[in-house]
């Protein structure tokens, strides 16, 4: 069984945890959510991923938090780039090695929160300032506000590594 199958059919067999009040539905039993929790399930792919967040959701183009923290992802699967309302994507604790994974994310035009923190990524130089300058709607980076000050610094970045990479090629 696909792992996103098993976990929606766990997510509709189980009830909610005692002391929580009922999540709301609508009338085909479909979640009134925007958010979704997917951390510490030993995740690595994506795949399926669509299809769970269509049956579970009432809207699901809707979705504005996702959760993936704490698995074992590698790279950014392109059905995150689809998810247009998302606003905060926990990423925390995988396995992203690559700065150009996370650069497929700047199609996501409402994303303000993304973690990162304990991805092999953050070692990479100027981590931060190449988040910025990717994501430039990006308001919060692992937990941090993203200052006036290093949004105009991450801009003089982004145009001194575009000037290095041409003089390069020249």
């Amino acid at each position: 069984m696909h792992y996103f199958t098993s976990c929606f059919h766990d997510v509709l067999s189980d009830g909610p945890n005692p002391g929580c009040r009922p999540p709301k539905r609508n009338s085909e039993q479909k979640f009134l959510s925007r958010t979704l929790r997917l951390n510490n399930n030993s995740i690595s792919d994506l795949a399926g991923l669509t299809d769970t967040i269509s049956a579970l959701f009432a809207e699901p183009t809707h979705l504005a938090w996702l959760d993936l923290s704490f698995n074992e992802i590698q790279h950014i699967d392109p059905v995150l780039t689809q998810l247009k309302e998302l606003r905060l994507l926990y990423l925390h604790g995988n396995h992203i090695h690559k700065m150009s994974e996370v650069d497929k994310l700047a199609v996501l035009p409402s994303l303000q929160t993304i973690t990162l923190h304990g991805n092999p990524i953050v070692t990479e130089l100027d981590y931060r300032a190449n988040l910025i300058a990717t994501l430039p709607h990006v308001k919060m980076i692992d937990f941090s506000a993203v200052t006036k000050e290093e949004r105009e610094l991450s801009s003089v970045w982004k145009k001194t590594r575009k000037s290095t990479s041409h003089s390069k090629v020249d």
